[in-house]
Order: C-alpha cells, then structure tokens, then sequence
C-alpha cells in the first residue's frame, strides 16, 4: 500500500490467477474446479484487504473458463453447464467478500468465444456479482468470428474502409454485452488474431500509435462507455490499458506510455465523469 500510494496511484481490478498448475480448468475434473474457486477465493480475500487498506478503488475481479475452445466444442452445451456452475461457486465465494467477477471477452476461452457464447454463459451463472470485462482488442474479435464463424457479426464481405459497417457492428456488439459490462480496458487493434498455448486465436494488442490499427480508440470506446441514449453511463470506477502481448522491450520504452497515457486521458474527456 505504501509503495502504490508513494506514487499516487491506486489499485482497481485484480486478475485471479485461475489456470493451472495452482488453478483449474472450470469445465475440468472435480479437483481442477474446486482449486479454480480456491484461487478465486484468495483472490477476494486481497481484494478485500486492499479495499479495506483504502489503496483499491473497485471490487471487480478478472477470471475466464480456463480452457480451450476446441475443448468446449467436444460438448457444447453440458460444457457450458459446467463452466457456469464454477462460475457461480466462485461468485458465491467472492460474494462473502464483497467482490464481483468479470469474464473477459476474448475469444480462445472455451465458452466465452463469441458474443452469443458469452451471453448464454453469463446468463446460465445468474448471479448478481457476474459481469463483463470487455477489451477494445479481444472483445473486438467478436466481430470477425474467428472462433465461431456462425457468430460473426460483419459482413463476410467487409473491406476495413468501410466504417459505417464497422460501427453498425461496434453498436449491436455493445447493445448486447454493455449491460453486463462492469469492467473496461482501453486497447487498440489490428484486426489479426495471435495464437501461441492456450492463447490460440486471441486478439492482437497494437500500440495506440500503430499505423496497422483499425479503431478509432477514443470514438469507438465510447460504444462502450456510453449507454444507447449516448450518455455516460457512469458503471467504472476506471478504465485499464491492457498491455499484455507486449515484448518487455516495448514496455520499457518512455514514449510507449506517453502514447498510452495520452490516449486513455483523451478516452477520458471524451467520456468521463467528474462526479
């Protein structure tokens, strides 16, 4: 707490470090579930601490299914029964602790690989404390279908100049997910999947300076941060910069952040609050 706060900075959302050794698939044998709850459970429990310490300014926690689409597709249907059930014992357990869960919207987790799949997963949990974590890079991946064809939402035929079918996507993507949304990472991306271990086909994250970029990252993430009358709809605490699949290289290079920070304050007055 001491050192976050010697920067004036504070803490937000945690990620439980569900996958194994420590963890489990949530669709795997019973002993795989019941250690991917247990790491939810130790999650919750720091979360708790730093709420209390007063450092950690939300109770939003990060998980997913832990497992692998092609996986899921051996059973769809009893797989995601599965799933939802660990998710559901794992909201109970966060609950105790005043925590809520985000299932991240990327598109190589068995169950979780589209907006429909997504859908039907978080309403088969039916738990209060269940949301959405939706990142402008993964979550953008819906769009294309990449792990779900039947699911795509562009035109099959869609050329990267046409923004206005792009945008036609953007909103009926977020009409969809932003009710569940409670958790929000700023990011850009190249329209390209990045496939490597458990990661197979997951959206590529591109510094917001990519000239290969294909958002409009301060407009686009107002189809998130905005509800559909196009107000602010005041659900975050903060937003996130997701740098994951960044070489170290990159990361520790000064103008990487200025060009992050940079664009995450201008996503911020464009649609952010000041009460």
């Amino acid at each position: 707490m001491d050192k976050v706060g010697g920067y004036d900075l504070e803490i937000g959302t945690l990620i439980a470090p569900i996958w194994p050794p420590d963890g489990g698939s949530a669709m795997g044998t019973q002993a795989d579930r019941d250690r991917f709850v247990a790491v939810v459970q130790k999650a919750s429990e720091f979360g708790y601490k730093l709420r209390k310490l007063g450092i950690r300014t939300n109770n939003v926690i990060r998980i997913d299914s832990a497992t692998s689409v092609a996986e899921w597709a051996k059973n769809p249907l009893e797989n995601t029964k599965i799933i939802a059930e660990t998710f559901r014992r794992a909201c109970d357990v966060a609950a105790t602790y005043g925590e809520r869960l985000a299932a991240e919207g990327e598109i190589c987790w068995g169950g979780m690989q589209s907006w429909r799949t997504m859908l039907e997963t978080l309403e088969m949990v039916d738990r209060d404390n269940m949301g959405f974590q939706a990142d402008m890079s993964h979550t953008f991946l819906y769009l294309l279908g990449y792990n779900e064809p039947k699911d795509r939402i562009l035109k099959t035929d869609f050329q990267w100049e046409d923004r206005a079918e792009l945008e036609r996507g953007l909103q009926f993507l977020t009409d969809k997910l932003r009710p569940w949304t409670i958790d929000f990472h700023v990011a850009q991306n190249d329209g390209t999947v990045f496939g490597s271990g458990s990661h197979d086909k997951t959206g590529r994250h591109c510094l917001p300076t990519d000239p290969n970029g294909k958002l409009d990252i301060v407009k686009d993430a107002g189809y998130w941060l905005r509800d559909e009358n196009g107000n602010p709809n005041k659900v975050f605490d903060h937003i996130c910069w997701d740098g994951c699949m960044f070489p170290n290289e990159v990361m520790h290079k000064q103008e990487t952040w200025n060009s992050i920070l940079e664009t995450m304050i201008k996503v911020r007055n464009a649609h952010g609050w000041s009460v």
